[in-house]
């Protein structure tokens, strides 16, 4: 029996390739994008944490519309038509309590993604976003298949 390849994906990162992997990443707030390509059955994914590159500094993948990008030009580098690409969309939690949620970074992070796939007229097939929780989601680049775990919110006792 072959045993699947396994790669963990960072925060910033992208990952594509044509032989299949199970990914797997943690998000809160940031948000990840699955495309897949049935013709060719291969996929992709990122985990982008801010909406929107400024312009200063490196066009990371750390921001949406740069992540979202470069995922969809690595798959049409390795040979997939756009028009083949579906998406599936993931994470966005505000899982922060803090001064940094007034900032709505999740809910920022989702609409920039949504906006960019309708832009490509890449359809988004499923979706799992916002809330208060993190996931965990395992990414098989084969077939498409994304399973999800939802995060507790991990407390710390304090002693005195």
């Amino acid at each position: 029996m072959n045993q699947i390849a396994t790669h963990f994906l960072f925060p910033s990162t992208i990952f594509v390739n044509r032989e299949p992997h199970r990914v797997s990443t943690i998000l809160g707030s940031c948000v990840a994008v699955c495309v897949y390509d049935p013709v060719l059955k291969f996929g992709g994914i990122n985990h982008f944490m801010l909406p929107f590159w400024n312009g200063q500094g490196l066009a990371s993948p750390k921001y949406g519309n740069i992540a979202i990008e470069r995922l969809v030009d690595k798959m049409i580098s390795l040979g997939s038509k756009k028009s083949n690409i579906k998406a599936k969309v993931f994470g966005g939690g505000e899982v922060i309590e803090t001064s940094i949620s007034q900032f709505n970074i999740g809910h920022r992070n989702i609409k920039l993604a949504l906006e960019i796939l309708d832009e490509l007229n890449i359809p988004v097939v499923a979706k799992s976003l916002g809330g208060k929780r993190g996931r965990k989601i395992e990414y098989c680049t084969g077939t498409g298949e994304v399973k999800q775990r939802y995060i507790e919110k991990i407390v710390t006792a304090q002693t005195k």
